[in-house]
């Protein structure tokens, strides 16, 4: 990952430094709405690409898992919004700065939503190999994105662990 690593660093006991190049936050701040705008409308709809984000629980049973997705979406819901909200609120501020735990967690939970949203509309396998994207493919940005997401998700876990 290489200089990747340096978008996230621990400072210390529950500190953090995020520094995201410009057009890297950017892209956050289009995406993250774009996230919000799903969730608020896409559950409604029965969007499939929410499919990763509110699994079903009992996938032979269909009472039983709208039993279970009764009790348990409004509260997964919430917690997908308070998460953007944090993210939102510090790209806001600058390129993210300095965060604790807490919210470096939310930006994992935020930008973790985010790649697996856009993974399911890729139909993201197992085998994928980002090195085998075209770049004449009509989806090679989106599967470029999908890819950051990843490596991002994987620097902050790395930060967060760094010293467990």
């Amino acid at each position: 990952m290489g200089l990747f690593t340096k978008r996230v660093k621990r400072l210390g006991t529950d500190r953090f430094r995020i520094t995201l190049p410009t057009h890297e936050a950017e892209l956050l701040r289009t995406l993250l709405p774009q996230l919000r705008g799903l969730l608020t409308t896409g559950l409604s709809e029965n969007d499939p690409s929410l499919n990763r984000l509110f699994p079903t629980a009992y996938a032979n049973d269909p009472e039983l898992d709208a039993g279970y997705q009764a009790l348990v979406r409004d509260e997964l819901l919430e917690k997908r919004f308070a998460s953007l909200d944090v993210i939102e609120t510090l790209l806001a501020e600058a390129d993210g700065g300095e965060v604790s735990g807490e919210e470096l967690s939310a930006w994992m939970r935020a930008i973790n939503d985010l790649r697996l949203v856009l993974g399911t509309r890729l139909d993201v396998g197992e085998d994928d190999d980002p090195s085998d994207i075209d770049p004449e493919d009509p989806e090679a940005q989106a599967w470029a994105i999908y890819h950051y997401l990843a490596m991002l998700v994987s620097v902050i876990v790395d930060a967060l662990t760094e010293e467990l």
